[in-house]
């Protein structure tokens, strides 16, 4: 097999030139005839220009949900799709854990890191960290000790409810999920905590009109439901998912409840769905596909610079005006 020294010697020039010149490095300067020399010595040697050794790391996507429950929530299914299209693009082999698999903590003992996706107790996170450089994704976490990427839901929920306001509106529900780590405690859901910040701040009307489920299209239809029989429908309902906004659609549409010109409706995470509704869904742009790759690019980087300097990142969210919100209210 013929080498860059075969080629030198052939076209009378220097190896590094030769090497320059077939990586089309731009910043050689030859004569036209001596790069044709090179160019005609590597033709008649028959030479094969070497691949790159592509760094092939494996890594592991640790799901703390089970496979039913990604197949019926998009958010968490679009970013496990963006960290597996990364991975594909830059040919890191991938296995697939769930957290509820037996003794799933085994299956991580033979990748080169690991990208959790989902809710983790302290002490999970604490065995995951010390097995493999980890990225936690969609999980927001003040102990500088871990890597994390989520998405900054507190300024999301206070640029709607300025929205909703602006929209004349001073009776604004929420309705929302409670997510349980393994340690049992509550995890925090920004999203609810900022809108009761912002309630109680702005003097809304919202006490009534507030419940707690889970994340579901079931739940959604059963929590507005509730405020339906009770007779304590606010002006407005922010709705803590898509899922739950789009079981909330039919509840009301099913009541014969105009929306949004007896209610207004708002969700998080802009599934697919949420634009094909009747109506349309306003909703909370959340870009969990762009943080499935970011999670990617993260975990790829920790591997091969080596750094053991924890990397937090919060990706924006941006709020998408659709039918179930009122934007003539704007103009009066």
């Amino acid at each position: 097999m013929a080498t860059l020294k075969d080629i030198a010697l052939k076209a009378g020039v220097s190896q590094a030139a030769v090497s320059r010149c077939l990586n089309n490095d731009p910043t050689l300067v030859l004569p036209e005839e001596t790069r044709n020399n090179i160019l005609q010595a590597a033709e008649e040697l028959h030479y094969v220009k070497k691949r790159k050794k592509v760094i092939a790391h494996t890594i592991a996507i640790l799901q703390w949900y089970s496979l039913e429950q990604e197949a019926n929530d998009p958010y968490y299914l679009m970013i496990r799709t963006g960290v597996e299209n990364y991975c594909q693009e830059h040919q890191m082999k991938i296995t697939r854990v769930f957290k509820n698999d037996h003794d799933y903590i085994s299956k991580l003992k033979d990748v080169d890191g690991i990208i959790c996706i989902g809710k983790f107790a302290k002490e999970e996170m604490n065995i995951i960290e010390n097995m493999h450089p980890s990225l936690f994704v969609d999980m927001s976490c003040t102990d500088y000790q871990f890597s994390t990427i989520s998405l900054d839901f507190a300024k999301a929920t206070n640029d709607l409810m300025d929205y909703l306001v602006l929209l004349h509106h001073k009776k604004i529900g929420f309705i929302g999920g409670k997510e349980y780590l393994s340690d049992g405690t509550l995890y925090p859901d920004l999203r609810y905590s900022t809108f009761i910040h912002y309630a109680k701040e702005h003097q809304i009307d919202y006490e009534d009109y507030t419940l707690l489920s889970s994340y579901t299209r079931e739940d959604g239809y059963t929590m507005v439901n509730t405020l339906i029989q009770k007779g304590t429908l606010p002006t407005a309902l922010v709705c803590a998912s898509d899922p739950i906004a789009i079981g909330a659609l039919r509840a009301l549409n099913e009541h014969h409840i105009k929306i949004p010109e007896d209610i207004s409706v708002v969700g998080y995470d802009d599934i697919d769905e949420a634009s094909y509704t009747s109506p349309s869904l306003t909703t909370v742009h959340a870009p969990a596909y762009e943080m499935g790759q970011y999670a990617g690019m993260m975990l790829k980087g920790l591997l091969e610079t080596k750094t053991h300097l924890p990397l937090k990142v919060i990706l924006p969210c941006t709020l998408l005006e659709r039918e179930s919100t009122d934007m003539n209210k704007l103009e009066q």
